[in-house]
């Protein structure tokens, strides 16, 4: 049976939902307005909670980081100040632990680059996600793989080359990976998901915890994608939709997150171990539903039965019709009154 140790559980194939609220930079740069975001996250019911980190001026050309950023979503002139904005630094990343351990979240980020991917591990981060950018990162894959750490990767426009190679390369080092079928739009269309590639994901790496990280509107398709078989559940988190950045209007708001949590835990249930079964709660239905055998008319003892003493009435107390073609040429010990049920004990 596949699995993903993540320290604080076991995520298999059989289990529950692992859900990551990424909050990525929706805290917009506010130490205050990330721990909200976390401690909402948690009460939301949230497995984990993700943040982004990145060195920005080793990331970026001198030009895409110096160009000018008009956007109604900018906190800077320049990209690459708008992006300096919203980066958290080590004092920022330790108190966003801190309070994850607080309550009880599990918490890490995704490095958009090596500098940041050291500066994770200094923090003693337990978890590492590779964004979809960067399935072809193949340096920087193999820089984090080296930390032995179990990681989270996208697969957002990807063939299967690249899924693979970036596979093989963490294989090196380790599998301890969870590989996430990912659509990278900003809203994602629903008819580019693909939620289909989950099961061919499941085929091509059996050993591997299979998920889905949705940058869709709502929630619905997140438990499609937990019945095709992805444990791994990836939502984008906000305090609100209508804050300033691009990611908040495609991201859940508190309630949505508790509400995705809720139908997660009760799709976990409602799959089932797979054998048909009878439930105790059925009986008491089916026996007001269901039909039994019944007689006709008054009958005598000694009455040979044929097809036209027989009725089919509700509630099912006595033989199912399944039974009338056994019954009918056999002989009656007893008589049986019109519209009693004809029972075992009445035939010869």
């Amino acid at each position: 049976m596949r699995s993903l140790d993540l320290g604080k559980v076991i995520v298999s194939e059989n289990g529950p939902a692992y859900v990551i609220a990424e909050i990525g930079h929706n805290h917009q740069g506010k130490l205050e307005q990330a721990i909200e975001l976390i401690r909402a996250a948690a009460d939301a019911g949230a497995s984990a909670v993700k943040l982004q980190k990145r060195n920005n001026r080793r990331l970026y050309t001198p030009q895409a980081f110096n160009e000018i950023y008009n956007s109604e979503n900018s906190f800077a002139e320049t990209y690459g100040l708008h992006r300096e904005a919203l980066e958290f630094g080590k004092k920022e990343f330790e108190v966003c632990l801190q309070v994850a351990q607080e309550e009880g979240v599990d918490f890490f980020a995704t490095p958009f680059d090596i500098d940041s991917a050291d500066f994770l591990e200094e923090l003693g981060l337990t978890i590492y996600k590779i964004a979809s950018g960067d399935l072809q990162n193949i340096p920087l894959i193999r820089h984090v793989a080296s930390f032995q750490k179990p990681m989270i990767i996208s697969t957002g426009g990807a063939s299967l080359e690249m899924i693979d190679r970036a596979i093989q390369e963490i294989r090196f080092h380790h599998n301890k990976v969870a590989i996430l079928q990912c659509t990278a739009s900003y809203p994602a269309g629903f008819d580019q998901l693909n939620l289909r590639f989950i099961s061919e994901l499941q085929s091509l790496y059996p050993e591997n915890i299979i998920g889905y990280s949705g940058h869709d509107n709502g929630i619905a398709m997140a438990t499609v994608a937990y019945a095709l078989g992805a444990r791994v559940i990836e939502k984008h988190f906000t305090l609100n939709r209508t804050l300033k950045g691009t990611d908040h209007a495609f991201s859940l708001e508190p309630q949505g997150m508790k509400k995705l949590v809720r139908d997660l835990e009760r799709a976990s249930l409602a799959l089932g171990d797979g054998k048909k079964v009878t439930y105790d709660s059925e009986v008491a239905p089916l026996t007001k539903m269901g039909k039994m055998i019944c007689a006709s008319r008054d009958l005598p003892q000694s009455h040979i039965i044929a097809w036209e003493d027989l009725e089919y009435r509700s509630p099912a107390h006595g033989l199912p019709p399944s039974m009338a073609d056994w019954l009918v040429g056999r002989q009656l010990i007893q008589p049986v009154k019109k519209f009693d049920p004809i029972k075992l004990e009445h035939i010869n």
